[in-house]
């Protein structure tokens, strides 16, 4: 992972930390399952997706058994648990 993805990640809010941290745990999942795992509103959870989304953090697809909700996850091949904000911080 270089820089600018630790840097992005760091600067979002902590709704959206949470809800990385809810897909690097407990791998895909519906909004909806989010919502229940991060006990964040829908709205925020919504938002927390989009910001993700747009940074390439996490992967969007078709939830195979319900069409109209979209499963999410990680993106492949970045190492999230490197990611330490606090030493960026103190750097």
């Amino acid at each position: 992972m270089d820089m600018a993805d630790a840097t992005s990640i760091c600067d979002l809010p902590p709704s959206a930390k949470l809800v990385l941290k809810v897909l690097e745990y407990s791998g895909a999942h519906t909004q909806k399952e989010i919502v229940q795992r991060s006990r964040l509103s829908s709205r925020t959870v919504r938002s927390a997706l989009e910001r993700l989304t747009d940074i390439g953090a996490v992967e969007e697809e078709v939830y195979i058994p319900d069409a109209r909700q979209r499963l999410y996850r990680l993106a492949d091949g970045r190492k999230w648990e490197q990611v330490n904000c606090f030493e960026e911080a103190s750097a």
